[in-house]
Order: structure tokens, then C-alpha cells, then sequence
């Protein structure tokens, strides 16, 4: 699903960028939220995240530059963040190591569409990050448990840790299971 926020304070820019997400085909969109200042854009996003957020700066509260960074340093929200053409280079500058994607207004279509599609390969990019990185905190954890259950062993029954290491072993392939859950099972017989 590909769920946008737009923050921006005046109804014809969140028009136009709603009009120019729902014909892009770079950019399938299901839902598009806007708000019109920094505060609501900061309390939703505590509540939920999107997939995209464009900042049409200035705003009210902010100038949006520093909305923007926020929101691309606290999660997997991909930014585009549209300033006035005089600043800009100056805010590009101060937002692109964050990964903010700047773009000049007034807005080109095609160089927006051109931010759409960026903006989605690095969401993939992200995307696939997130899962690697659950992938190695879940085989992170698998080791500790079964070391914790080979501690075990050692401690309670006198095996070594090659001892130890193959019981475990041994019990998943009979039962068919993980290493992990027969460790899960140690622990929960000896208490820990």
C-alpha cells in the first residue's frame, strides 16, 4: 500500500500535488492524507507512518526543512520536500544527507515525476533493508538462545560444548523442529 501525507498550508499546492500523485502511474497511491501544518504533521506521524511525504514549505509553524529531516531520520518515510527556487540550493544542501529529495518550485512535472519514481526506489530499498536487518536480529537471537541452552548442558548434565552443540542438534532433525525451539524447550525444563 502506498500512503502519502501531504503537509502543506495552502488547498491549491495540496490540489496540485494531489492531482499529480493520482495521475502519476510511476507512484500508485491508495491514500493521501494532508495536513497544513508542522504540529498535526508531527502528532500523525506519531501515530502512523506513510510511505511518502511531501513538505510544501514554507508552513505556518516551520520552514519544513526541518520537518522534512526529522521525518527522514525517524523512519522508513521517503521526503520530498519543495522550496521556493531561490533557497533552493541551500536547503538541498542541508537536507540531502538526511535523504530528503529537494525540488524547486515552481514544480516541473516531469522533474517531479522523475522524485516520484526515486522516491520509490528507495522505499524498495528500505523495504529490503528493514527485512535483511529482522532477518539477522532473528538469527541473533536464535544463537543466544541456543547457547543459553548449551550453557545448560554443560552446567547441568557435565556435556562439552561439542556435546552439547550436537544434542541440540540431533533433537531438531528426530523431532523435525528448529535448534531454536528445542533450546526454548531446555530452557523452560531447567528453569530459565
Amino acid at each position: 500500500m502506498q500512503s502519502v501525507l501531504i503537509v502543506s498550508v495552502g488547498d491549491k499546492s495540496t490540489a496540485y500535488f494531489t492531482d499529480l500523485l493520482s495521475a502519476s502511474s510511476l507512484y500508485p497511491v491508495e491514500q493521501i492524507i494532508t495536513v497544513q501544518s508542522c504540529g498535526e504533521a508531527r502528532r500523525l506521524l506519531l501515530e502512523r507512518d506513510f510511505d511518502l511525504v511531501i513538505v510544501d514549505a514554507p508552513l505556518r509553524d516551520e520552514s519544513g526543512e526541518n520537518l522534512s529531516r526529522h521525518i527522514a531520520e525517524k523512519g522508513m518515510s521517503q521526503v520530498i520536500l519543495a522550496v521556493a527556487s531561490e533557497h533552493y540550493y541551500a536547503i538541498s544542501e542541508s537536507c540531502e544527507d538526511y535523504g530528503v529529495l529537494t525540488i524547486s518550485k515552481p514544480i516541473n512535472e516531469a522533474i517531479f515525476g522523475a522524485s516520484l519514481k526515486l522516491a520509490r526506489a528507495m522505499q524498495n530499498r528500505f523495504v529490503r533493508m528493514r527485512m535483511e536487518n529482522n532477518k539477522l536480529k532473528q538469527k541473533t537471537e536464535d544463537i543466544r538462545i541456543v547457547d543459553s541452552a548449551k550453557y545448560i548442558l554443560i552446567s547441568y548434565l557435565s556435556l562439552s560444548e561439542q556435546q552439547a552443540h550436537r544434542y541440540i542438534e540431533k533433537q531438531a532433525m528426530d523431532m523435525r523442529t528448529t535448534r531454536r525451539k528445542i533450546a526454548e524447550g531446555i530452557l523452560k525444563t531447567y528453569g530459565h
